[in-house]
């Protein structure tokens, strides 16, 4: 994870709200069928259907995630569910305390 990556990934309104609801998945999203919600994720779709957009639209919204290292991906079965990656998020959080 570079810090440009992950601050192009918090520029982006709706990507904060997928890692606030991530932070409890079970407070923000009902019970899944398959994968627990914290230690698997939270389904793609799940999350699409709260954020109110197209599946390729979350898609790509996390794809920067990922990328920037916020949210660990995890394939079950055909779906995709996300977590949030604390231990990179306390590091950028550290990194920018020593920044300002």
């Amino acid at each position: 994870m570079t810090n440009a990556l992950a601050f192009k990934a918090l520029g982006n309104d709706r990507r904060l709200q997928i890692l606030a609801w991530l932070k409890d998945p079970r407070a923000n999203f009902p019970p899944q069928v398959d994968g627990d919600l914290v230690e698997d994720g939270v389904c793609g779709v799940r999350i699409a259907e709260k954020l109110g957009v197209s599946q390729p639209t979350l898609s790509e919204h996390m794809r920067v995630l990922t990328q920037a290292g916020l949210v660990t991906p995890k394939r079950i079965k055909q779906w995709t569910f996300y977590r949030r990656d604390e231990a990179a998020l306390a590091a950028l959080t550290a990194a920018l305390a020593q920044e300002v």
